[in-house]
């Protein structure tokens, strides 16, 4: 059976980590950017043609940087994060209902529309919107809910992701240098919850959700083990063989990022990967401790 996949912002951290991945397995593998060549589509291409011919599945991982330090936090700046999100993915749902041949659709989502308590979230719990970061969430996977014509043939798996730990990008990237130097620390009071997941293990997840009829709406895609900002912190530097010692105060957080965005990393939810486990996913790396050790190996 022909296994093709047209990845919506493939050519990102996850995106090109998942393209390798995917490649390794098998799949032929398309990519979706702003960019035209070898192996791409644009948008415009996706909105005029719809999805290529022969496709057997989509994954839609694309998103502005929510975090990019360099970018102040502007009403068109978060325009931009929003229609990066919610218009690819009610994009590529809208084409995947003219192309009967697609039979899975995987949309990364995020988890902040799980609101920070004490109570532990599985995908059975009801999220709400309460800032801005909850309201997209919700209207992202409201995007990517696909119509009832395009279900027929098509199954649709929203995956959850927490905090993806990988060397080339992502959090570990921003904090490699000052962890390295022995400057590095917890953000804020350390003691907020951290929902994170092996860049490897989003990867595999992503495959088994192509491949495993019991995935269906939604998945958590956060690793089993619950740990808090300071403890991920503390467990990272341990494996660097370095202090930490140097923590980053909320307000310089919030003086950087501003409000919306330092909530992604000044608060979090205790959230169970409880469906994920139950359609038969195993994890490579199920606790911080494993995941750092193979973040290090890469030196």
């Amino acid at each position: 059976m022909a296994k093709n996949v047209l990845i919506g912002g493939g050519t990102g951290f996850i995106g090109s980590r998942l393209s390798a991945h995917l490649g390794k397995q098998g799949y032929n593998v398309t990519v979706i950017s702003r960019m035209p060549g070898l192996k791409r589509i644009t948008w415009h291409d996706l909105e005029k043609n719809g999805v290529p011919k022969g496709t057997t599945a989509v994954v839609n991982l694309a998103g502005q940087n929510v975090l990019d330090p360099s970018r102040r936090w502007t009403e068109g700046f978060k325009q931009n994060v929003w229609n990066s999100r919610v218009n690819t993915s009610a994009a590529l749902s809208k084409a995947i209902t003219n192309s009967p041949e697609v039979k899975a659709f995987v949309n990364i989502s995020g988890v902040s529309h799980y609101k920070p308590t004490e109570r532990i979230y599985t995908e059975n719990d009801k999220v709400e919107g309460f800032d801005y970061m909850s309201h997209l969430c919700l209207e992202w996977e409201k995007a990517a809910t696909l119509s009832p014509e395009a279900a027929k043939h098509c199954r649709g798996t929203k995956i959850r992701s927490g905090v993806v730990i990988g060397r080339e990008g992502g959090m570990i990237k921003s904090i490699w240098l000052p962890f390295q130097l022995g400057l590095g620390g917890p953000l804020g009071t350390g003691k907020q919850v951290l929902p994170w997941i092996h860049i490897e293990d989003l990867c595999r997840l992503i495959q088994h959700s192509i491949e495993d009829e019991k995935c269906e709406n939604v998945l958590n895609g956060v690793a089993p083990e619950i740990v808090t900002n300071g403890e991920f912190s503390k467990t990272f530097a341990s494996t660097l063989h370095r202090p930490c010692l140097c923590p980053v105060p909320e307000f310089v957080v919030e003086t950087i990022f501003g409000k919306d965005r330092s909530s992604l990393l000044l608060t979090g939810a205790k959230i169970k990967p409880e469906s994920t486990l139950q359609t038969g996913f195993k994890y490579n790396y199920p606790s911080a401790q494993e995941a750092c050790k193979e973040v290090i190996r890469k030196l």
